[in-house]
Formats: structure tokens, C-alpha cells, sequence
């Protein structure tokens, strides 16, 4: 076992993933969260199997992700932007109607972790996790470091079967579990 926690015993299983940008600025050609996150699931093994940008409007957000959870060959969805606490800020609100399952520990460790690097300007952070329809959700920051942070400190290891003791691939079959 390598000291990320990670067994070199298991075959790499990689997950299909849906990366969502929320943005009333950006556009696909400056969307440097986005392609950060897709460059970095990618380096990572990963399959992108859907990319989009939409508005700050909670409605076509939660019209996006809901085809996204209802899609069996989405395992994983991620979303940046719209994760403040700005009257535009609207994605926790339009994702929590969706999610069948809390993740609080994500939000609460990704806070904890960008505390080193922007101080306490991440009590403004309102990342979250969940599931929905045995998809794993995850609502980052619009911000490129912010994505970098989540990805690398986080859910790296914990979209990695090999990481030990456990990861939430491993859980992915059982997701539905009545």
C-alpha cells in the first residue's frame, strides 16, 4: 500500500463523469474551472461524458443535473459555481431537492482545507456533496483553485477504488440499497 492510502493491489476502476459549470460570465472559452476539472479527472483515469455551462437560474441547473442522475452512465457529477452566498448563488438550493443523501463531511473538509490557502474567506463556501439516483454530486466553487483544492485534497482518492479503507466507488453498486 503507497502512503496516499491507495492499494496497488486493485485495477483502477474509472468513473464516468458529468462536469457542470454555473456562470452568468463565463463562456466555454474562458471556463478555466471547467477545464480544470475535466483536465484533472482526465489525468486521473476518469471518462468526461458530459460537459456543460449554464446560468445562474436554478431551474435549467436542475434540469441539467437531473437528466445527468438519471443517466445510468453518469457515475459522478460535478458542479462549480454558484456555491456562494450572493442572491445569485443559487446551486445548493437547486440541487438539494434532488439529492436523496447528504454528504456533509465533503463540504465540511473542503473547508477545512481551503482554510490554508484563502483563510477564513471559505466560511462564504457553501460546497456540498450527495447522491441522487446512486450519483455521486458534488457542488465546488466557481474557482479554479477552489476545483483544484476539491479535486486534489479530496475526491481524488475518494473516486479512486484503490484508496483505502474505503472510497465511494466501492459504494457506488450500493448506493440504491433500499
Amino acid at each position: 500500500m503507497s502512503r496516499t492510502g491507495c492499494s496497488d493491489e486493485k485495477a483502477f476502476r474509472p468513473l464516468k463523469i458529468a462536469v457542470l459549470t454555473v456562470s452568468d460570465s463565463r463562456t466555454r472559452a474562458n471556463d478555466t474551472s471547467g477545464d480544470t476539472l475535466q483536465a484533472l479527472l482526465q489525468e486521473d483515469g476518469h471518462e468526461l461524458v458530459e460537459r456543460e455551462l449554464v446560468p445562474d437560474n436554478i431551474f435549467r441547473l436542475r434540469a441539467v443535473v437531473s437528466v445527468w442522475i438519471a443517466d445510468e452512465n453518469v457515475d459522478c457529477v460535478l458542479i462549480t459555481g454558484g456555491t456562494g452566498v450572493t442572491g445569485r448563488d443559487n446551486t445548493p438550493e437547486a440541487i438539494a431537492p434532488l439529492l436523496v443523501r447528504d454528504i456533509p463531511g465533503f463540504g465540511e473538509l473542503f473547508r477545512y482545507f481551503s482554510l490554508e490557502e484563502i483563510g477564513t474567506s471559505t466560511i462564504q463556501s457553501r460546497a456540498f456533496g450527495g447522491v441522487a439516483n446512486a450519483t455521486l454530486v458534488f457542488g465546488l466553487p466557481g474557482s479554479t483553485g477552489a476545483c483544484r483544492t476539491a479535486w486534489n485534497r479530496i475526491l481524488k482518492a475518494q473516486l479512486d477504488n484503490r484508496t483505502t479503507p474505503c472510497n465511494f466507488v466501492s459504494l457506488l453498486p450500493r448506493l440504491n440499497e433500499h
